[in-house]
């Protein structure tokens, strides 16, 4: 039953022609199924379609950025009103300065802002704003964490130089004696940890943090005098609107936000607490497109549908139904499969499938049918998803799972 896919063909030919590889980063499909489409046509809600005109319920939300849904009436409208007005101008609009203040009183730990593009430029300016408040170089990391594509933090070597990574000591994420060995390592040079919400790293098991653990890094940190960063990058805001770890009442010194900061509009953030004010005043951070308006007004119409309807117990509710869902279909079909990290942001791998074959196959067919699922990064649930999106999908997977079932 595979779908037209003629005009992604032809465009896939083309890109070949013009664009190393086809295509590049986490956007290529070249490591995915020969189901999935590269190209788009448009998306709306949680529904994307393909340039055959082939329609999905995204499990992808664009690989996070859509908290709020395709096409967000309110979030637009506020971008294409600043648009008319001007975007990249020759300096900023007020609109930074109210952006700021309004960041500051949702993060429980900031006392300031600024804004950047994507993840890497924020997690990128907390190291070096760690550095220049600490004077200090070593910052301690999760090993095989994402971080960014930065040459100090991606996860691939090509191109890369070992010196780029060469103050960075590595620890077991959720483990807190590994961490407090890493520190003992890193000694009087401890700069800060670099940490996610919970480790949401590809192919592997999610893994969430107790409060032991979150609360073992902040003493770390106090006992050296050294600065606990927060990559909050996939998961803010889809854990809790404040910050993620306020559950287990840590704040971080820095923290990094992107992703769905503006709903798909470009914008990043970084924030901080009075300690390193000065750190950030000082460590030169720009770029052309940093303090563009109509992704400012974006967030700001984001954070404001955030406040007026809290959105993560919806999130939650639609997220458990698919991994009961996911679940029974997996008992039924006797398929044994993992699902782990937060139920809003949920990854599935299968038993005894070291090579992805059986996830490959799932994913595909479920793809094939109209849910755009994912074999080995974690998925994203939206505030756009419905109870009837959510069956929709489990309508597709259910055929899929039980080709898994039947073999190859």
């Amino acid at each position: 039953m595979a779908r037209e896919r003629r005009r992604d063909q032809e465009l896939r030919e083309r890109a070949r022609k013009v664009i190393p590889g086809g295509m590049y980063g986490h956007q290529s499909t070249r490591p995915l199924p020969d189901a999935y489409p590269q190209f788009f046509s448009r998306g709306s809600g949680c529904r994307l379609w393909d340039v055959d005109g082939n329609e999905y319920v995204d499990l992808m939300c664009a690989y996070g950025p859509m908290l709020l849904g395709y096409g967000h009436p309110k979030v637009d409208a506020a971008a294409a009103e600043q648009m008319a007005r001007g975007d990249t101008l020759t300096g900023p609009t007020d609109l930074i300065v109210e952006l700021a203040e309004r960041f500051v009183e949702v993060v429980e730990a900031a006392d300031w802002a600024l804004f950047c593009k994507n993840g890497t430029d924020a997690t990128s300016a907390a190291v070096a704003i760690a550095r220049a408040t600490t004077g200090r170089k070593q910052i301690l990391v999760a090993k095989g964490s994402y971080h960014g594509a930065a040459p100090w933090c991606t996860p691939f070597d090509t191109g890369i130089v070992p010196e780029a990574r060469a103050h960075l000591v590595t620890f077991e994420y959720g483990d807190l004696a590994s961490a407090r060995e890493a520190a003992s390592q890193a000694g009087d040079d401890l700069a800060g940890i670099l940490v996610s919400p919970f480790r949401h790293d590809a192919f592997q098991d999610q893994t969430e943090p107790d409060a032991a653990f979150a609360r073992g890094l902040r003493a770390i940190c106090d006992e050296h005098d050294a600065l606990l960063l927060h990559d909050e990058v996939r998961a803010g805001f889809r854990l809790a609107f404040g910050g993620s770890w306020t559950r287990f009442g840590v704040e971080p010194d820095l923290a990094a936000w992107g992703k769905c900061l503006a709903n798909g509009h470009a914008l990043s953030a970084l924030t901080g607490n009075d300690r390193m004010r000065d750190a950030a005043r000082k460590v030169y951070l720009t770029g052309s497109f940093w303090f563009q308006a109509a992704p400012m007004a974006a967030a700001l119409a984001t954070l404001a549908e955030l406040a007026r309807q809290p959105i993560v117990p919806t999130l939650e509710r639609l997220g458990q139904r698919l991994r009961l869902g996911w679940q029974e279909q997996a008992d039924r079909h006797s398929v044994r499969i993992r699902q782990t990290g937060p139920v809003q942001m949920p990854l599935l791998l299968f038993d005894d499938d070291p090579k992805l074959e059986k996830g490959n196959r799932w994913a595909a067919e479920s793809v094939d049918r109209g849910a755009y699922v994912h074999p080995w990064h974690n998925m994203f649930v939206s505030a756009a998803h419905t109870e009837a999106d959510i069956e929709r999908i489990l309508e597709a997977t259910d055929p899929a799972f039980a080709a898994v079932a039947s073999g190859p």
